[in-house]
C-alpha cells in the first residue's frame, strides 16, 4: 500500500522502510465478516476504558455485535468507519448516553477504571462528570458564556462567586477560548462562531474535572482553521484525561490518534497503533477502507 499519512507521532515512514515488529497480539475482539478473527496488533496497557462482548440494540437492530476492546489512558484513540457502523453509538456508550433513547438496550461488559458502568450502583449523572460528551454539532445553551461554563460546576459542587470564577477562567484557558471572551463574558454564547461555541462546550466539559473526554465528530462543522485549533487542543488535554474521538477524516485520524480502531457493521474489524494501521493494516477490509474503495 502506498498511500501517504502524516501521523500523530511524526512522518509516515517510506514504503519498504524497516520497521518496528507490532506489540503482542491481544485478545481476539469479534467476528470480522470474512470469518477470520480480526487484526488486533497492539496490546495496550493501563487501559482506562475496557469493552467486553459489547452488544447494543435499538429494538431489533443490533448496532454493535460483540465488541471487545481496550482503550488507554492519556492517549487519543480514534474510532473510524462508514455511517451507520455503529461509531456514536459506541462512544455515547462509555457515558451511557445511549440511556436516553427508548428502546435501546445493552449487553456485555463496559469498564472505566474496572468499574462496570451499567452496574446497579453507578448513578449516570456522576458518571458523565468522569466521562464528559462533545457533540457533532455545537450545543452551548442560551445563556452567557460564563453561565455556560459555571453550568456544571454549579450542578455538582458549592462554590463561592470567587471560586466559581476561577474555576470559568480556568476552563476557558484550558480550551484556548479565554482570550477571544474575556471582555465578552456575560454575553450571550450564541453569538459566538461555530468554532468558538465548540471550544465554548469543551470549556463547559472541562470545568467539571472529567478524567475522560469523548468527542464525536467535533470538527465536522468547522472550518480548517477552527478544526486546527480543536486538533491542537486534542493534544494537550491528552495530558491529563483519556481522549476517544469518532471521525469520518482518515487524515485527522492520522494526525491526532496514538490509537485507532475500525468498525464496519457494529463490529470491530481492527485496532492498532494508527501509524501501523494506516501502513500495515491486517485486514483486507480496513485496507480498502482507508484507500477509499468502500465507505
Amino acid at each position: 500500500m502506498t498511500t501517504a499519512w502524516r501521523f500523530a507521532g511524526g512522518e509516515a515512514t517510506e514504503p519498504g522502510a524497516a520497521q518496528a515488529e507490532p506489540s503482542a497480539v491481544g485478545e481476539p475482539v469479534s467476528e470480522a465478516p470474512s470469518g477470520r478473527e480480526p487484526f488486533v496488533g497492539a496490546r495496550v496497557g493501563g487501559a482506562q476504558v475496557q469493552s467486553q462482548n459489547l452488544s447494543i440494540w435499538y429494538g431489533a437492530k443490533r448496532a454493535i455485535a460483540g465488541v471487545t476492546l481496550s482503550i488507554p489512558r492519556h492517549a487519543i484513540t480514534a474510532i473510524i468507519g462508514p455511517s451507520g457502523c455503529g461509531k456514536s453509538t459506541y462512544l455515547r456508550a462509555i457515558n451511557r448516553m445511549n440511556d436516553t433513547i427508548r428502546g435501546c438496550r445493552t449487553e456485555g461488559t463496559l469498564l472505566v477504571d474496572e468499574e462496570d458502568v451499567y452496574g446497579p450502583n453507578v448513578d449516570p449523572v456522576l458518571l458523565r462528570k468522569k466521562v464528559g460528551l462533545i457533540f457533532q454539532k455545537p450545543n452551548p445553551f442560551p445563556k452567557s458564556v460564563y453561565r455556560n461554563v459555571a453550568f456544571g460546576v454549579q450542578l455538582h459542587y458549592r462554590a463561592t462567586r470567587e471560586e466559581l470564577g476561577k474555576v470559568v477562567e480556568s476552563a476557558l484557558r484550558q480550551a484556548n477560548l479565554w482570550d477571544e471572551v474575556k471582555d465578552r463574558i456575560d454575553d450571550s454564547a450564541l453569538g459566538l462562531s461555530g468554532g468558538q461555541q465548540q471550544r465554548l462546550c469543551i470549556a463547559r466539559a472541562l470545568a467539571v474535572d472529567p478524567e475522560i473526554l469523548l468527542m464525536d465528530e467535533p470538527c465536522s462543522a468547522l472550518d480548517p482553521i477552527a478544526t486546527a485549533k480543536i486538533e491542537d487542543l486534542m493534544f494537550e488535554l491528552k495530558k491529563d484525561m483519556t481522549i476517544v474521538i469518532v471521525t469520518h477524516n482518515m487524515q485527522q485520524a492520522a494526525r491526532v490518534a496514538d490509537y485507532t480502531a475500525f468498525l464496519y457493521l457494529g463490529k470491530l474489524i481492527e485496532f492498532n497503533r494508527t501509524r501501523d494501521l494506516f501502513e500495515r493494516p491486517g485486514e483486507e477490509l480496513t485496507e480498502k477502507y482507508i484507500t477509499g474503495r468502500f465507505g
